[in-house]
C-alpha cells in the first residue's frame, strides 16, 4: 500500500490553506503554493480538530473496513500531538 512522506495534519493543513488563498479555492491567487508553504502552519489546530472529528467513522466508512485499525491509525496521528 502506498503510504505520504508528509504528515496527515500537514497535508490537511495545505488544503485548508489552499482553500483560503488560492483561485481554485477560495481565494485570488492564482499561483498560490508559496503563500501555502507559508500559511499551512497557521491551519495545523483546524487540522486537528478535523481528525479528533473523524476520529470515528460513520456507518459507511466502518462497512467498508476494519474500524478498529480506522481508529488505530486516526488514534496514532493524535496520540503523536499529545507526545509533542
Amino acid at each position: 500500500m502506498p503510504t505520504s512522506c508528509t504528515p496527515a495534519v500537514e497535508r490537511i493543513a495545505r488544503v485548508l490553506a489552499g482553500r483560503q488563498l488560492s483561485l481554485n479555492g477560495e481565494g485570488k491567487d492564482p499561483h498560490a503554493s508559496g503563500a501555502v508553504d507559508a500559511a499551512w502552519r497557521d491551519h495545523v489546530e483546524d487540522a486537528y480538530a478535523i481528525l479528533n472529528t473523524l476520529r470515528e467513522p460513520d456507518a459507511q466508512m466502518a462497512q467498508a473496513g476494519d474500524v478498529a485499525v480506522w481508529r488505530s491509525m486516526i488514534g496514532a496521528v493524535l496520540g503523536s500531538r499529545a507526545g509533542a
